[in-house]
């Protein structure tokens, strides 16, 4: 079982920048806006050759906002849950109100914490540590997360927090599948992970953009490891807008490209909307396998469901070759099938064809119809492998590679994803031209053949 540190602190103290620092990742945004972290954010530090759970927190505070009683609740559900709780003040600002009810709140917990003062760079000190010992605090660590001044000092003494060893110490970080859910603001994605794992991990409001971080919830399904990124919901300009929702946006693209497959939640009541085709388009962009969940069908009559069925969008060439689920995140149904369905397009998103299989299909396919010309010649198919993942590609050795008639790929693209069943799977086919054998190959000719060419030359021109 792995040590697990908890990071407390009322918002903008730099929770976030010592969360980064420590499991060396930018998995937290970090930002002078205060109140960006909300759910608790987990990861992974290594430290002394020992592996320890860090928990990222949102600031308590008693600042009154849309989501303060909830962002309170994470924090001391993860102060609880955690072996060591690293209590950071902003070193810079004298202590308020907020930083002595949360350090006796913490005291109270029978825990083991100390209290890290954070922001030692900056040239304004206040009183907070004399403060703090007048309160009978015990050890209390200096740092600067952002210039990562004493942090190793900070490590060295978690690791002397625990004196036994956890056993993961040669571990790397904890492995499962990746799967990122991506969709509109207030698609229902922090729902569904709550509800698919059956724990209160993240916060769910009707308000768009309670998300903002990319959050990673770990949990084990049929004796298998998972990982869920709960991801911000991506806004129509999002290039435009505020600072923090770009970010929010790299942040989610940041986690498809680490997935292994992506879930990408619509939100049924809204119909299909052009922003979550830009979405789809995005993300296919990175060639991972996609599988898309209709969510919030309880609020639709059967009626409305058939006629959204029918609308353009629906039918949309880039939904086309997706497989698409049906799914209640608040009822919790379709949760089974779309499980079911998202392990079976992993599987084949990672599956290797074999070279003898990949030709026969191909030779099938040129012999349906006719191959294309191109400046006068005819495009001839020599062989075909398998290339890899992500996306799955298939590599055709042929006499021509450039020029090759689009549609004539999507013909070949088609082909081979209905015959091998890759619906989801993004499928990309690249063409190689073979070298040419005698290339650089001088062909020189016995004296027996010289002495042959000789006679014919000459007996051309007699009979001229």
């Amino acid at each position: 079982m792995l040590n697990s540190i908890a990071i407390l602190g009322r918002p903008n103290v730099g929770k976030s920048s010592l969360f980064n620092k420590l499991t060396k990742t930018r998995n937290a945004i970090v930002s002078d806006f205060s109140g960006l972290t909300k759910d608790r954010n987990f990861g992974y530090a290594s430290i002394k050759d020992q592996q320890y759970l860090v928990i990222d927190t949102g600031g308590v505070g008693s600042e009154i906002t849309e989501f303060s009683a909830a962002i309170t609740e994470q924090a001391l559900i993860a102060a609880e849950d955690s072996n060591l709780i690293l209590f950071l003040i902003d070193a810079s600002e004298e202590l308020t109100v907020d930083d002595i009810d949360l350090f006796q709140s913490i005291r109270k917990m029978n825990k083991s914490f100390f209290v890290v003062l954070n922001k030692i760079d900056i040239k304004k000190r206040s009183n907070a540590k004399e403060d703090l010992l007048k309160l009978g605090c015990g050890d209390i660590l200096e740092i600067s997360a952002e210039h990562s001044k004493g942090i190793n000092e900070l490590q060295t003494y978690i690791s002397k927090q625990f004196i036994e060893p956890n056993n993961a110490g040669d571990s790397e970080d904890p492995q499962g599948t990746k799967i990122a859910v991506i969709g509109r603001p207030n698609a229902g994605k922090s729902t569904f992970i709550n509800q698919f794992t059956k724990q209160d991990r993240l916060i769910v409001s009707d308000v768009p953009g309670t998300t903002i971080d990319s959050i990673h919830v770990p949990f084990v399904f049929d004796d298998e490891d998972f990982i869920f990124i709960d991801t911000a919901g991506i806004r129509k300009k999002y290039k435009q807008s505020h600072a923090v929702e770009y970010f929010s946006y790299v942040r989610a693209m940041h986690a498809v490209d680490e997935s292994d497959i992506v879930l990408m939640l619509i939100d049924a009541s809204d119909g299909i909307v052009d922003q979550d085709l830009r979405i789809l388009n995005l993300i296919r962009g990175y060639g991972k396998p996609v599988v898309v969940a209709l969510n919030k069908i309880d609020e639709l009559l059967e009626d409305h469901l058939s006629d959204l069925k029918e609308t353009k969008k629906f039918q949309n060439s880039v939904l086309n070759n997706l497989i698409l689920v049906e799914i209640s995140a608040l009822q919790k149904s379709g949760f089974k099938k779309l499980f079911n369905t998202l392990a079976k397009v992993n599987k084949l998103a990672k599956t290797k064809f074999s070279t003898g299989k990949l030709n026969k299909l191909l030779l099938k396919f040129t012999n349906s119809t006719n191959t294309p010309s191109i400046s006068g010649r005819q495009v001839k198919m020599r062989y075909v492998h398998f290339g890899g993942i992500h996306p799955t590609k298939f590599i055709i050795h042929s006499n021509i590679s450039s020029k090759i008639p689009s549609n004539y790929k999507r013909y070949l693209i088609n082909s081979f994803r209905e015959e091998l069943n890759l619906k989801s799977v993004e499928l990309n086919i690249i063409f190689k031209k073979g070298d040419n054998p005698f290339e650089g190959k001088v062909n020189k000719l016995s004296p027996r053949q010289i002495k042959k060419k000789q006679r014919l030359v000459k007996y051309t021109k007699k009979n001229k």
